[in-house]
């Protein structure tokens, strides 16, 4: 997160930091704007809070905690629990196409055929920026929380 920290600040924009408390690793990044470094002690309410800001969601190669984050998108975008679409971009597909075979998930009848449009690969900025840009200006303009309010999700964010 550190470098895309870095990069909106390089550009002169306002950065968040959602940082989870943890004894060896995980400390808030130099490039954090002042007031918005938010400090969770449990993953569930990080990820929350990740997936409520979220607008786009771009993964680069990670270990568990990459997955975890991933995969939480992912699940509420298949499952229909966000309000809005929120856009992912797996960075680096050679990476991503030999950790998780997600057709195969699809063959095993593990997800749907078309949860494997859920999201698009990138392998160089220029085609990261080009679907990100391309992806948000087809979603809404709203300010809608990512999360569906409904009975069985009722948590309010009016």
């Amino acid at each position: 997160m550190e470098a895309a920290n870095r990069g909106a600040v390089d550009a002169g924009g306002t950065t968040i930091g959602l940082n989870i408390g943890l004894p060896h690793e995980q400390r808030p990044n130099a490039y954090l704007s002042p007031g918005l470094s938010l400090e969770f002690r449990y993953f569930f309410m990080r990820k929350l809070w990740f997936a409520h800001l979220a607008r786009a969601l771009v993964v680069f190669p990670g270990g568990f905690g990459t997955l975890d984050e991933l995969f939480e998108l992912l699940t509420l975008a298949q499952t229909a629990k966000l309000a809005r679409k929120i856009p992912i971009l797996l960075y680096g597909p050679e990476y991503w196409n030999e950790v998780i075979d997600f057709d195969a998930l699809a063959r095993h009848g593990m997800i749907d055929a078309e949860d494997v449009a859920l999201f698009q690969f990138a392998d160089n900025p220029a085609t990261a920026l080009r679907l990100l840009q391309a992806e948000l200006e087809e979603a809404s303009a709203d300010d809608m929380p990512a999360f569906a309010h409904s009975r069985h999700n009722p948590i309010p964010y009016d």
